[in-house]
């Protein structure tokens, strides 16, 4: 069992520090918030840092400045598992940051993978409220509206090359039976649990010497 340290961080305060695109000034104190965890981390003596949340890892070039650790990418190992499976093309559900950021769409394209984000408005704002419930320990309809997203955006069975990055830490919880799954599948769809996934590559990482 690898030894663990944990910076918890005031998710209520970063997510009123969240910037701007464009505007590299108004995500100064965004990138501060995280990268003072994360020298606290390098302080204790971690080998390696993990940061449990897909909206930081649009900043995480930014964040990890002047760092000696790694950081262990979360889109890394979700395009890895594509790769895995084949999968050429991805439809990325998450925070309307994560659902706007190049930073993913280019992430996913190093490994040959094409990424986007809901292209109609209302489906944006259904991922969010499906969001908005289960970080409130309910489903709401959570499930329904993602797998409504799912459907009307073109994803089918019939496209084995397709998937859907479940890109924040709440969605994968709208499927409880799969929580603990890097991928599954729903209507014949598969699913990349990029916090499954992630835990696995911080695992791996750290028995990797063991």
């Amino acid at each position: 069992m690898p030894e663990m340290t944990i910076e918890s961080l005031d998710l209520a305060k970063a997510e009123m520090l969240v910037g701007s695109d464009g505007e590299e000034a108004s995500w100064l104190a965004y990138d501060a918030y995280h990268r003072a965890a994360l020298q606290r981390l390098e302080r204790s003596g971690a080998d390696f840092a993990v940061i449990a949340c897909n909206t930081a890892h649009h900043r995480l070039t930014q964040i990890g400045r002047g760092l000696a650790i790694p950081i262990l990418g979360i889109v890394d190992a979700a395009a890895e598992a594509c790769v895995e499976h084949r999968v050429r093309d991805v439809l990325i559900l998450g925070t309307r940051t994560v659902m706007a950021s190049a930073v993913f769409r280019d992430g996913f394209r190093q490994h040959g993978i094409d990424a986007r984000a809901p292209a109609d408005e209302r489906h944006r704002q259904m991922v969010l409220a499906a969001i908005d419930a289960l970080s409130c320990g309910r489903d709401n309809g959570a499930s329904a509206r993602i797998r409504q997203v799912i459907v009307e955006s073109g994803l089918h069975r019939a496209n084995p090359s397709a998937a859907v990055y479940l890109g924040c830490t709440e969605l994968p919880l709208a499927f409880p039976a799969h929580k603990h799954e890097g991928t599954f599948e729903i209507g014949g769809v598969r699913c990349i649990n990029s916090t499954a996934l992630h835990i696995r590559a911080a695992f791996e990482f750290a028995i990797k010497d063991a």
